[in-house]
């Protein structure tokens, strides 16, 4: 009969200022609750001094997420449920308690925004970077909404003088034309994502204003072409509905002292079949090259509600399997 795996002595850490423990522990202990649940530890307090109970993998992950809340905590920030879940999210995939106190921080005028996974702090800092960013990956991976963040905040601080916004209008088949209303109305619904996001970083007020004069500017891919877009950041999201010539035509608007984020999912294509994909495309010519990144966000990265991983790796799977029974 085999014995049991013997649990190691508890990891005890010590917190220099103990006030700040009611926020790292949350409302009801509510954080404490899902680091326990999470990492399979228990965890008690006395004063300032935490023990963690568990296996030596889940113990050390535990005190590098406890460290990085803690570190947050001690720069002026809040610990969210969010911030929480990104912790453990980061630790899990091997970024160290240092690495989780130097988060990345994004400041815009709703407050403060911090990528919640190791690959979504890589493509923070790409898009600091690099003038041209392509960003592949599935719905709530936070390639629009992290984009639009670094945008807003480089606004904020004078590093460009606008930002621009764009998106094909082409999804799931549909067409302007069999839209009511005038152009602006028919173009709207598929930009609105990209409103939604400006509103989550800056009062209304704001980007009503911003709109009005220029500082921001939302218009369809087709409205590019022949510009030149000079201290700006640009976005283009829903990339992988670009043509080859739309992608190239928006490539080379680029002007000086700006940035552009091309972003997308490649299992998302709604271009008329037998339509190459002007994302994937570009990827393929242009990786490698100096001056221009690529960065793949993946299931693990999602960050809307749980069932959406659940949903993208079902549909993985399922997409693996055919492929292996065409092949077999």
């Amino acid at each position: 009969m085999e014995s049991s795996p013997k649990t190691p002595p508890p990891l005890v850490i010590d917190f220099d200022d103990n006030r700040l423990l009611n926020a790292l522990f949350g409302e009801h202990d509510r954080h404490i609750a899902t680091i326990e649940h999470r990492l399979d530890v228990s965890i008690s307090s006395r004063g300032n001094r935490i023990a963690i109970i568990g296996q030596v993998w889940s113990q050390r992950t535990t005190q590098t997420v406890l460290n990085g809340l803690y570190s947050r905590l001690l720069k002026g920030f809040s610990v969210t449920d969010a911030d929480v879940d990104a912790a453990i999210r980061m630790a899990e995939g091997g970024d160290s308690c240092a690495s989780l106190s130097d988060q990345v921080v994004i400041r815009t005028r709703r407050g403060t925004i911090t990528p919640r996974s190791a690959n979504q702090k890589q493509y923070v800092l790409e898009m600091q970077k690099d003038e041209l960013l392509f960003a592949l990956g599935p719905a709530g991976t936070g390639k629009t909404f992290l984009a639009v963040g670094v945008a807003v905040s480089m606004l904020m601080g004078g590093h460009v003088d606008r930002i621009v916004l764009s998106r094909p209008a082409v999804e799931a088949g549909e067409r302007l034309g069999f839209l009511p209303g005038d152009i602006r109305d028919k173009v709207d619904p598929y930009l609105r994502p990209l409103y939604d996001a400006l509103y989550l970083m800056m009062p209304a007020d704001q980007v009503s204003k911003r709109l009005n004069n220029g500082e921001i500017e939302i218009a369809p891919v087709a409205f590019m072409r022949g510009r030149t877009l000079a201290n700006s950041f640009v976005i283009v999201d829903e990339a992988q509905n670009t043509s080859p010539v739309q992608m190239k035509m928006l490539l080379t608007r680029l002007g000086e002292g700006s940035r552009m984020i091309v972003t997308g999912d490649l299992s998302q294509i709604d271009l008329p079949e037998g339509t190459p994909s002007g994302l994937a495309e570009a990827v393929h010519i242009l990786e490698g090259t100096q001056g221009i990144g690529v960065v793949r966000l993946n299931e693990n990265d999602v960050f809307r509600h749980t069932l959406v991983t659940k949903i993208i790796r079902a549909y993985n799977g399922k997409d693996t399997k055919q492929k292996g029974a065409r092949n077999g």
